[in-house]
């Protein structure tokens, strides 16, 4: 969880970047959805592959706690972030509102996870 709320951090300041860094603030966002659900699953002991998909991770979280589904699938469309805008080949950046509304819903799912582990699991 630590690690996630630096992604978090990392991708609020890239916002306040002139102009705004927006392929890295949508890839922190990624990242700090994914790395909330695997510390879930760290948690409960619970195995998990390398994958940066939000889906495929947060169905094992479901697993174990159902009531996660709803910010599973909230979050799921932030995995395209993970690979998007990271290679050559994708011309445009993310605009700022659309790195904005990547962050909100990162950070939403975020405290949503967190809300289910110890106190000192959280950032």
């Amino acid at each position: 969880m630590k690690r996630a709320a630096e992604d978090l951090r990392a991708r609020d300041f890239e916002l306040t970047a002139d102009p705004p860094l927006t392929r890295d603030a949508v890839f922190h966002a990624q990242q700090a959805a994914e790395k909330a659900l695997k510390g879930f699953l760290s948690r409960h002991d619970s195995p998990f592959r390398k994958t940066h998909s939000i889906a495929e991770i947060g169905g094992a979280c479901l697993l174990i706690d159902s009531s996660l589904e709803e910010t599973v699938r909230r979050a799921s469309p932030l995995t395209e972030y993970a690979w998007r805008y990271r290679y050559p080949g994708e011309d445009e950046d993310p605009s700022p509102t659309e790195a904005r509304e990547a962050l909100l819903t990162a950070r939403a799912h975020f405290q949503e996870i967190g809300s289910r582990l110890p106190a000192e699991m959280r950032a």
